[in-house]
């Protein structure tokens, strides 16, 4: 299971640590937030603990509210479940009581470093916490993305998945990673892809060494990450492989269960295969926008064939 540290959400996000400084290496493993409301009246049946604890305007205002004993009989239930931490968006103007339980309990309390609208920073936090904690795998590759469609290139070592890249960018696409791919499944239909930090910006060519495209090329021919939408295998020539059909049936590649969509290039030289992974790139997003050539033509020939049968 992945997890990560309170101490890695005070530096993400520039947090104020007000109690349990020396507990921030709590681990974290739930990739969603909570903003407890029924616990403060004592129902705890579905209190998800292990989930990181935001304190809003509303709860704070409703703290400020109760009695002295009545405030501590509320916290005191919540924080006896033990959350990894608590983070509160309201200000950290008097917080000294729930300050008091935390340091009790051994519970790091964190306060944004200004007031922020609570439903906001859960929006922020939720998305990194997805993608921190997202399951993932690495995979052998090349990631670029062409024209805000995210491609995984496979195939085997040498058959010319980076020197297509390079193309690729030349042509005013991005690098997103060379040689390692790190897969980030988001949701039942995500998959994000990724470089593994130490390749970042790196692309490998044979013969040629390693180059920095942003050195290179400038800052827009790379981009930390990108969903993936469709997979292009680049496999050798094989006479009397290619058919022409006017709507092949569509092949999926499976990756911790999202299912992408993907298609084979034949290299032989002098094939354009970047130009063709660009037409595959701007044909898929035909499609999802509901156009498609085969149809068209088929549909023209359909409408000739009926005009010949009236005549």
């Amino acid at each position: 299971m992945k997890k990560i540290t309170v101490e890695n959400l005070v530096q993400k996000f520039s947090l104020k640590v007000l109690a349990g400084e020396d507990q921030l290496q709590k681990e974290i493993t739930q990739s969603r937030v909570h903003r407890p409301g029924l616990e403060f009246v004592g129902y705890f049946d579905f209190f998800p603990t292990e989930r990181v604890q935001i304190l809003g305007k509303k709860e704070i205002t409703y703290l400020h509210k109760l009695s002295k004993e009545e405030r501590k009989i509320r916290i005191g239930n919540i924080v006896h479940y033990h959350p990894p931490c608590f983070i509160v968006t309201a200000g950290e103007e008097g917080l000294t009581y729930l300050k008091h339980h935390c340091e009790e309990q051994k519970i790091p309390l964190l306060v944004t470093k200004q007031p922020e609208i609570t439903s906001d920073f859960i929006t922020k936090l939720d998305a990194y916490l997805v993608k921190e904690l997202a399951p993932e795998i690495a995979v052998h590759g090349v990631c670029v993305n062409v024209s805000g469609i995210g491609i995984l290139i496979r195939g085997n070592s040498g058959v010319g998945k980076s020197e297509t890249a390079h193309t690729l960018i030349r042509r005013g696409h991005r690098l997103v990673a060379d040689d390692i791919v790190v897969l980030k499944k988001l949701s039942p239909q995500t998959i994000l892809g990724t470089h593994d930090e130490k390749t970042r910006e790196f692309l490998a060519l044979r013969s040629i060494g390693l180059l920095n495209v942003v050195r290179l090329y400038g800052r827009k021919a790379f981009q930390d990450e990108t969903r993936i939408t469709l997979e292009i295998n680049l496999t050798k020539w094989e006479k009397d492989a290619l058919y022409n059909d006017l709507d092949q049936e569509v092949r999926y590649t499976d990756y911790m269960g999202v299912k992408i969509p993907t298609m084979d290039i034949q290299l032989v030289p002098g094939r354009d295969v970047a130009g063709l992974i660009e037409a595959a790139a701007n044909n898929w997003y035909l499609k999802q926008q509901g156009y498609n050539a085969a149809e068209e033509f088929m549909s023209r020939i359909e409408a000739e064939l009926s005009n010949a049968d009236k005549q």
